[in-house]
């Protein structure tokens, strides 16, 4: 997948604009809760009159005799011609034909009918819309009323810029995290189109789990037709085709695709409706709508539900391409792909593979370094992972012999020997080798630092700060050579009040820099100047030596650096997602990383505009 910058022209609203002041929380009490009201007088009950008699029927116009309080509709008058209702109010005229009743699924006809199931959510049972999402900020998350008094607009635009992966991972770890919290929407924005557009922004970065457990928390009686197929890709992404069947059942779609119709049919079997759902899916199947192995997946899923124990076969052959509906269909049944369907995976189903627990710890690995980083993966569940292939037993592949491996690192015999394990998962990981330094953080940080591990003291360092271990890096700060690439890191990784920058420490990194085009010196001097560690004068004369400007104003630029003026974490850390979005560490330049530390540096997220800056370095 090919994505750009999403920064440009039509990224953000201009007609938005920032709210500077941020008002005081608003009171969530009703009307006269703190002065109520006196209670009105009770209205004196009626005593019901005593009958003195039985009531005397009374002759009416029309001669017959009537009881009183008695209540006769009159017919209705069709003199004019006009169609003729049913006695339960249909309208005769256009029912449809037989024809168009062939045609029409259960679902169709049950919704003619009348017969769709109904929501029936007590009220006390019932959630508000008024604030959605997993993180209250006691337990991480956004103060709830971030973006309560932001303009529409820029919300909408921000989040809907967000078609695809973000390049950084702690970008992405950052972004998750205000995407996950528990926020009110933006004044003039429907609450459902705010978690839609979040659920769609979650589902574009693979997110798939942390999108679910958002839409589970919205009761589905409150779905739009957007948030339903949001949250329809997001089961999907998880391979939790069941857990979809209360959207797919319930809530309003748009949706009339041969995916929605097996969905429905499959989400009828477990209703216990299975004859009604296999004659649905032979329904489809004979009408030619949608590729016959989508059908026989969702034959064999719905099949399971019941008690025929209708054989179904899935047939590859002729397959060439393998969707999200296959992907997942074929995970939760426990069907296997062929390897030559699997060969290719492009991103979005690899990451899927890493995070599905249907599959078993042997055939995620292959995923696990892209999804660790991308961010999807924390040091701790890569251990867990490569733990769980170790314990399984030995055999003879890559993936037993890396757990051994990473056994290594963390009991070898001396440091040395540790070492010499790290460097080996280091060496094979390919083009994901970022997310083997994810992988070995813990086991870097139990290594004594030491002048024998100098001339690699760097990427051990890298590899610590990948999982935040800022303080476990900064032990080596008495080792590392001034100017190297373990310097530079600890130079932005260090927390509290660091010391600013020499001039001489920079000239020593930049002459040694052998980075093509020398990115890492580039990043460098962004990151020290977003995190206002190195004197203007300093920036300026290596700006100018590395032919980079930090300056110039655009659109995003403006909305990002306005957000940090009124201190708005939520706002920051949702534009700086947008501005990190693309499909390799290539397309972060030194001017968005200035602006993104910087911002995230003044609403008080040093902690993150640390890491992005020292993985920028790292990875450039």
């Amino acid at each position: 997948m090919k994505t750009g910058w999403l920064i440009g022209g039509g990224a953000l609203a201009l007609c938005s604009s920032i709210v500077w002041a941020q008002s005081a929380p608003a009171d969530l009490l009703p009307p006269g809760f703190d002065q109520p009201s006196p209670s009105p007088s009770p209205t004196p009950r009626q005593s019901p009159a005593t009958p003195s008699a039985t009531p005397t029927a009374t002759p009416g116009a029309d001669g017959v005799n009537r009881t009183p309080g008695e209540i006769v509709q009159p017919l209705p008058d069709r003199s004019d011609g006009g169609p003729t209702p049913s006695a339960d109010g249909f309208d005769l005229a256009n029912l449809p034909t037989l024809e168009e009743l062939e045609r029409m699924s259960t679902d169709e006809l049950d919704e003619l009918l009348g017969l769709k199931p109904k929501f029936d959510i007590p009220p006390a049972a019932q959630r508000s819309m008024a604030q959605a999402g997993l993180l209250a900020p006691a337990e991480g998350g956004m103060p709830a009323g971030s973006l309560g008094r932001q303009p529409s607009a820029l919300v909408r635009a921000a989040l809907a810029g967000m078609t695809g992966p973000v390049v950084s991972r702690w970008g992405h770890i950052l972004l998750r995290r205000a995407l996950a919290s528990r926020l009110a929407a933006p004044d003039g924005m429907d609450p459902a189109e705010f978690a839609t557009l979040r659920v769609r922004a979650l589902n574009a970065m693979g997110e798939h789990a942390v999108a679910r457990a958002l839409v589970q928390d919205i009761d589905t009686a409150n779905y739009s037709p957007e948030l339903t197929d949001a949250a329809i890709d997001a089961y999907i992404g998880t391979a939790d085709i069941v857990g979809a069947c209360p959207a797919v059942r319930l809530a309003q779609s748009g949706r009339d695709t041969p995916q929605w119709q097996m969905l429905a049919g499959i989400c009828a079997a477990y209703a216990g409706e299975e004859t009604r759902a296999q004659n649905d899916l032979r329904r489809l199947q004979s009408r030619g709508e949608g590729e016959a192995i989508d059908i026989l997946f969702a034959q064999r899923f719905a099949g399971a539900a019941g008690t025929g124990r209708r054989a179904v076969t899935i047939e590859w052959d002729g397959v060439e391409d393998l969707t999200p509906w296959r992907f997942a269909l074929a995970n939760a049944l426990g069907e296997p792909v062929p390897e030559g369907l699997t060969e290719d995976l492009g991103a979005n189903l690899l990451k899927s593979a890493a995070l599905t627990p249907a599959l078993a710890p042997a055939e995620r690995v292959d995923a696990a370094d892209l999804a660790a980083q991308s961010g999807l993966y924390s040091a701790n569940a890569m251990v867990d992972l490569y733990s769980q292939i170790y314990a399984a037993g030995g055999d003879d592949s890559d993936a037993y012999r890396r757990a051994s491996r990473l056994r290594e690192a963390y009991v070898g015999a001396d440091p040395a020997a540790r070492f010499a394990a790290i460097r080996d998962l280091w060496n094979d990981a390919g083009e994901t080798a970022y997310g083997r330094k994810v992988l070995t953080a813990y086991a870097a940080a139990r290594l004594p630092a030491s002048d024998a591990l100098d001339s690699d003291a760097g990427e051990l360092i890298a590899s610590m700060l990948t999982a935040g271990l800022d303080r476990d890096a900064m032990r080596w700060s008495g080792v590392v050579e001034e100017g190297s690439l373990g310097w530079a890191l600890l130079a932005l990784a260090a927390p509290g009040h660091a010391s600013a920058i020499s001039d001489g420490e920079l000239d020593s990194f930049v002459d040694a820099d052998q980075s093509a085009g020398q990115r890492k010196s580039r990043m460098l001097v962004a990151g020290l100047a977003g995190l206002d560690r190195a004197g203007s004068d300093e920036i300026g004369e290596y700006s100018r030596r590395l032919s980079m400007s930090l300056g110039g104003q655009t659109r995003w630029t403006r909305m990002i650096s306005a957000a940090a003026d009124v201190e708005n974490p939520a706002l920051v850390a949702i534009l700086a997602g947008l501005g990190m979005q693309g499909d390799s560490w290539e397309r972060m330049t030194p001017r968005h990383l200035y602006h993104i530390v910087s911002a995230l540096r003044r609403v008080g997220l040093e902690a993150e505009a640390r890491m992005i800056a020292a993985e920028a370095v790292a990875r450039a």
